[in-house]
């Protein structure tokens, strides 16, 4: 029986990254966590310890600096497909290579009404995201978002479940209705206006999450990702995950007191987890996408 290395790839993870546009007394600021990872002749670094294919993960690091100096980041999908070119481009044992992106967004402060030039805030966790992953000649692009926390306080219902000697749930017929989005989309190509596309996907799945009267949240996950690709063409598929940030009624009758509907305990866990992809039944699956992504 013989014993022998198996797909693998190695990278530098989490590179934080801010890059500030000084070419004007307007300043821009982008701050990116960008990780890359390579595929290619990698199997003597792992059977003998001989490192001379191997690119160090260290340069892999300084390159997205390089990179954020010499041009402008422009869309985060773009940058992830240059950054992913060079490796393979410039380093001969370099087949394939994957660049995961996120990007915290940053607002400016307004003073006397108007956004101020070099002064900035940030409202919550949500980030942009995009994976690129090469193999040779192939580009495949899986754009996202994480930590868009929204909730509506009707339109929500949820009853009509099994029960047994277990449940102690009461159906209801309105609740509160609460996640936190985490979204990731395959392109089918990349001729995209990447900035564009991604602000319409978003309000488009802010829309139907608010326009969908839910009677289960899986039935809000499958108008979100049906709606995206109704209206973009561009996308093949769309991956959610959606926590249930459970808002849970007080009960008020040991004050002497009423609550309808209006005074709720939110709870941060345990939570439900709705998981699911929603995608054209005449595209093609590209596993290769998604390599070593979490499945949602």
């Amino acid at each position: 029986m013989g014993i022998v290395m198996g797909p693998n790839q190695y990278g530098k993870a989490e590179v934080r990254l801010v890059a500030v546009d000084r070419a004007t007394s307007r300043h821009g600021l982008r701050d990116l966590t960008v990780s890359t990872a390579l595929r290619g002749k990698f199997d003597e670094t792992h059977y003998t310890g001989d490192n001379t294919n191997v690119l160090p993960t260290d340069t892999q690091k300084n390159t997205a600096y390089a990179f954020a100096k010499q041009a402008p980041i422009g869309a985060i999908e773009d940058f992830a497909l240059r950054l992913g070119r060079h490796f393979i481009d410039t380093q001969e044992p370099v087949h394939g290579a994957r660049v995961l992106v996120e990007e915290h967004p940053w607002a400016r402060i307004p003073v006397g009404g108007e956004g101020h030039d070099h002064a900035f805030h940030r409202d919550g966790d949500e980030a942009r995201t995009v994976a690129v992953t090469l193999d040779g000649s192939v580009s495949h692009v899986v754009a996202g978002l994480k930590n868009l926390v929204v909730l509506k306080s009707t339109g929500s219902e949820f009853w009509g479940y099994p029960k047994d000697e277990y449940t102690t749930l009461q159906e209801t017929t309105d609740r509160i209705l609460s996640t936190a989005v985490t979204a990731r989309w395959r392109y089918l190509g990349t001729d995209v206006d990447w900035d564009k596309s991604f602000g319409e996907i978003r309000a488009t799945m802010l829309e139907a999450f608010a326009t969908t009267h839910s009677y289960a949240l899986q039935q809000t996950l499958y108008e979100m990702g049906r709606s995206v690709l109704e209206k973009h063409p561009e996308v093949a598929e769309v991956r959610l995950s959606l926590p249930n940030k459970h808002n849970f009624l007080v009960d008020m009758t040991p004050f002497g007191l009423s609550n309808e509907n209006e005074v709720f305990f939110a709870a941060d866990r345990p939570y439900g987890l709705i998981e699911g992809t929603v995608t054209r039944d005449d595209v093609e699956p590209a596993k290769a996408a998604w390599y070593s992504l979490p499945e949602f």
